[in-house]
């Protein structure tokens, strides 16, 4: 793969919701098929900071949160994430992925308040769309890791739901592409989290999954990403 992007993100909050795969099914484009584990589809609701953006020969890289809603989907085979939404607070940055990376970027207000390091890392994020051409959507929670970090095993649920290397995406006529992104490992610890609004669901036509999330902070990783190509 060779790089487009690189970057750097962190404070990033995995919070997962096992539900039934059909419901998933109906909202995924033609050619892209939900992914299970021990039956269950899941939705993810992502919040993160994104930092030292940079495009390849840019010397200034760009900062801003994030938050997406996710599932895990397969094509032809291969792994992948489909995303149903991106949220940013940059207008810039909104304006290059959608261009760049054809993925669903919405513009949002976000307030993002991060405290302690390493074990005793605590953040509140805050996100409210301001995007006019999307549905309202509204996100605040408080995070922390709550034990230590470790890689996920092969073949676990959090591997799974994490260890994901390839995005899916389809243009406004419907024609399918995909991105390859590159990172180490993964080093996630078990998280708590207060989440006080989350109306990503709704916003994206699924009712909110009943039971508590599976949630894991994720440690700061460096990534590169690179162009898409057609499937």
């Amino acid at each position: 793969m060779r790089s487009l992007l690189s970057m750097t993100w962190r404070d990033l909050l995995f919070a997962h919701w096992p539900v039934d795969a059909g419901t998933v099914a109906r909202r995924l484009p033609d050619g892209v098929s939900v992914d299970t584990y021990d039956g269950d589809a899941y939705l993810g609701v992502v919040p993160f900071v994104m930092a030292d953006i940079r495009p390849r020969g840019v010397p200034v890289g760009l900062q801003f949160g994030e938050l997406n809603l996710r599932t895990y989907v397969t094509v032809d085979g291969r792994p992948g994430v489909y995303f149903f939404n991106l949220d940013a607070d940059d207008r810039v940055g909104v304006s290059l992925a959608r261009t760049l990376f054809q993925l669903p970027y919405y513009r949002a207000e976000m307030d993002i308040q991060m405290r302690g390091e390493g074990a005793d890392r605590e953040v509140t994020f805050r996100s409210h769309r301001r995007d006019t051409d999307a549905a309202p959507a509204a996100f605040d929670a408080t995070y922390a890791p709550d034990g230590a970090f470790e890689t996920p095993a092969a073949g676990s649920l959090d591997a799974f739901l994490t260890e994901r290397y390839r995005f899916y995406t389809t243009d406004d006529g419907g024609r399918l592409y995909y991105g390859d992104i590159d990172h180490e490992p993964w080093s996630l610890a078990p998280a708590t989290a207060e989440i006080r609004t989350n109306t990503l669901f709704s916003a994206n036509g699924f009712e909110h999954p009943d039971g508590d999330p599976r949630l894991r902070f994720a440690a700061p990783i460096d990534v590169t990403a690179g162009r898409i190509h057609r499937e």
